[in-house]
């Protein structure tokens, strides 16, 4: 959680400086949800979210440095640069999908191929409260339930779809009775513990057949919706009372109480975490942007070379499947 926490802090420098570029959504406040979910899936298990993005990329195995170079657009990134601040992927890792609600579709067609395949593997789709409200939710909850998939269906709600609160855009707030005919299971999503042991039970679910289940998880945003947010439609005061729900400072203080830790041990781990990003930073800025010539690699899987078209007919680009 620190490290993704760190990270966001560095994410914030480097757009100020303008070398993030586009839009860039932040995860501060919400790190427990993200390493919760992996403590309690196995690696091989599926997992897609939205566009808030790189807590996950990180917990799925992305490096920092292939983050933050992915963020910067340079070659070293792990999208090489073309997917920038939203689009990151990884092994059983379908990445941040800018379409709001569009991963929960994906997300269910994942589960029939583990349900086609006779695999006990699960797919974990991620979305907001913002997305809630989508049409395409409630038919694919419908699909999910008839074909028994199985698929956690995991709601983030940090209470604001962009900026506007749950309140003003849901008749309903209780987002894990939203699947009406799925079961679902609501956690507090700023204790990382508790997140996990939710996530065990809705996966255990999944596995003995039962079909899908919806998870909510109470969280919370400390920033705006995007980096350098003027969030005018929330008081200073209502975000600096979340902070005393810190997950990273809520753990630390359970772990000193029940002599799991020193503080010691903890100063270190913000050291390391420190260096790591600093020196992931540093090689992220350095690192070249890729050629005009790699832009169309990698259009197709397992495709040979084929032509593609530039901004204008009498550009002429090539895409090869160089992975």
């Amino acid at each position: 959680m620190q490290t993704i926490r760190f990270m966001q802090q560095k994410v914030q420098q480097l757009y100020t400086e303008k070398l993030v570029r586009g839009p860039c959504h932040h995860y501060t406040g919400q790190e427990a949800c993200a390493v919760g979910i992996e403590a309690a899936i196995d690696e091989t298990d599926h997992l897609i979210t939205s566009y808030r993005v790189n807590g996950y990329s990180f917990t799925r195995g992305v490096s920092v440095r292939e983050i933050l170079t992915e963020m910067t657009g340079r070659r070293g990134g792990v999208a090489k640069g073309r997917g920038g601040p939203m689009h990151m992927y990884a092994p059983y890792f379908y990445g941040g999908n800018a379409i709001v609600g569009a991963q929960v579709s994906l997300g269910a067609g994942i589960a029939l191929a583990c349900q086609y395949q006779s695999s006990d593997q699960i797919s974990v789709a991620v979305y907001g409260d913002g997305a809630a409200n989508q049409g395409q939710l409630f038919e694919v909850f419908n699909m999910a339930a008839l074909w028994k998939l199985p698929c956690v269906f995991v709601c983030e709600n940090n209470r604001y779809g962009k900026g506007t609160s749950v309140e003003r855009a849901s008749a309903c707030t209780d987002f894990y009775k939203r699947g009406d005919f799925i079961p679902g299971i609501r956690a507090d999503g700023m204790d990382v513990l508790c997140v996990r042991e939710a996530t065990k039970f809705a996966k255990d679910h999944c596995r003995s057949g039962k079909g899908p289940i919806i998870l909510e998880l109470q969280t919370y945003r400390f920033c705006g919706h995007f980096v350098n947010e003027t969030s005018s439609y929330r008081s200073q005061a209502e975000v600096e009372q979340q902070q005393q729900n810190d997950p990273i400072s809520r753990l630390r203080g359970q772990m000193l109480r029940t002599n799991m830790a020193s503080a010691e041990d903890f100063q270190n781990i913000d050291n390391e975490v420190l260096e790591e990003v600093e020196a992931a930073a540093e090689f992220a800025v350095s690192n070249p942007e890729p050629s005009l010539d790699d832009l169309c690699n990698c259009v197709y899987h397992n495709s040979p070379s084929l032509q593609v078209r530039g901004l204008h007919p009498w550009a002429k680009l090539q895409s090869v499947d160089k992975r």
